[in-house]
């Protein structure tokens, strides 16, 4: 029996749904929410953009997610007051999660190229980092337990496709699993001698549950639409064709004007729908 093709959807600001929110709701594609990253939105009146979202997003019965916070901090932090901060700010998260009906929260890895060189030269390091991510995340994890969310974190600088799967397991909930950005992996490949995009999904394998899909040029965070950058798109959807279940896809592009032409080539290309 052959496997359906993959449906591509789409990260995007609440204001792109004026325009976007037909094509997401008759194909129920995967959207993700991408407001609640602003510390401003966060301590402000956010309730009036969840209902508006809502309201944009009438009759859509695909999967939805936000992108949570991450601005100035990682999750985990070392400093017991800083600490504090992420905690207060993966709260207003979920909490913005719970009342936009998502059940997905992107978060991002605290693994650096730095760390990739250095965890294993001191003793300890590396368990020190899963510590502090659970100091850290312990409270979110549960509060996504709580409501049927999953916390995903993405890779940003990791060279390392295994670490923050590792940091993902360790919490032992399906409340935490990993992300992919095809973009950040490729810059990870051409800079720093990360393994290529399709290696990241099948390091992954089942614990992959969301991916950002931006092409690139191994040089910098472009955030292109697919067929731009140098992305080896067939090798990625091959290898995400081998995993038992079905990520999240979204399209997250620098120019949000282009998500349905990222989403058309995809298309052409015979990759998904």
């Amino acid at each position: 029996m052959t496997r359906p093709l993959p449906t591509i959807g789409a990260a995007l600001l609440v204001d792109d749904l004026e325009t976007l929110a037909p094509w997401l709701i008759e194909g129920q594609r995967d959207v993700e929410i991408q407001d609640f990253i602003s510390p401003s939105r966060l301590d402000g009146d956010w309730r009036v953009q969840v209902d508006r979202a809502r309201s944009l997003l009438d009759g859509h019965t695909g999967r939805l997610g936000i992108h949570g916070p991450f601005i100035g901090f990682s999750i985990a932090t070392p400093d017991p007051v800083i600490r504090e901060a992420v905690k207060l700010r993966l709260r207003q998260g979920l909490d913005i999660a719970v009342a936009l009906g998502a059940t997905q929260m992107v978060v991002h890895s605290p693994y650096t190229t730095w760390s990739y060189n250095n965890l294993d030269k001191d003793s300890g390091a590396r368990t020190r980092m899963i510590e502090y991510g659970h100091a850290t995340m312990g409270d979110a994890v549960k509060q996504a337990e709580d409501h049927g969310i999953t916390l995903v974190i993405e890779n940003i600088e990791d060279k390392d496709p295994m670490d923050r799967l590792h940091l993902a397991n360790s919490f032992n909930s399906d409340a935490v699993a990993v992300s992919i950005d095809t973009g950040h992996a490729h810059y990870a490949h051409g800079t720093t001698g990360a393994p290529p995009v399709d290696y990241f999904v099948t390091a992954a394998g089942d614990r992959l549950s969301h991916i950002h899909m931006q092409d690139a040029d191994g040089y910098a965070d472009r955030h292109w639409r697919p067929g731009m950058g140098t992305v080896n798109w067939h090798a990625v959807f091959a290898a995400l064709a081998t995993l038992p279940q079905s990520p999240h896809l979204v399209l997250e592009l620098a120019d949000n004007s282009q998500l349905r032409a990222g989403a058309d080539w995809l298309i052409a290309q015979g990759l998904a729908r």
